[in-house]
């Protein structure tokens, strides 16, 4: 390798084989940045208006959304309502909240239906129908965009 002076700087630096040149990596990690916020969407975890939990861990929740957990802490039922499978909201809660692929929480909710030990839980088909569900049923629990905001039911803060 050969030193030389970097002409702005006055600095000696050597020259490497493996040396980038700054704009096209700037470039490509721009783009990365642009494209990955793009895909990320903003989810809100949402209760019946009647729920005492006000915040839940992240671990509580993946418990709850893949049918491990099945009572709040007071003892009442918990009753699940998610998307579609290829709903693209879905797919964002499932990777962003949960930290789980929807292929995963599909396999956990169909194992336990075909061993008979749980079921999977209620789908809806619209943010609309995901609020008036969960308004409707006591100990209800789903997702909607922060889009959607509705202070008929209760928010759950996300530890």
């Amino acid at each position: 390798m050969e030193k030389r002076q970097d002409r702005t700087t006055g600095i000696s630096v050597k020259d490497s084989p493996w040396r980038l040149p700054l704009a096209p990596v700037l470039l490509l990690a721009f783009s990365l940045l642009l494209f990955s916020s793009h895909q990320a969407f903003a989810i809100q975890l949402i209760t019946h208006p009647g729920t005492e939990k006000t915040e839940i861990s992240r671990s509580t929740a993946r418990a709850i959304f893949s049918m491990r957990r099945l009572v709040w802490p007071d003892g009442a039922a918990i009753r699940v309502f998610v998307f579609p499978d290829k709903h693209k909201l879905h797919k964002a809660f499932a990777k962003q909240l949960l930290g789980v692929f929807p292929h995963q929480l599909r396999r956990a909710w169909d194992r336990k239906v075909f061993s008979g030990t749980g079921q999977a839980p209620d789908t809806v088909q619209s943010e609309a129908e995901m609020l008036e569900m969960i308004i409707r049923t006591p100990g209800a629990i789903g997702y909607i965009s922060e889009d959607n905001r509705d202070e008929s039911v209760q928010i759950l803060q996300v530890e």
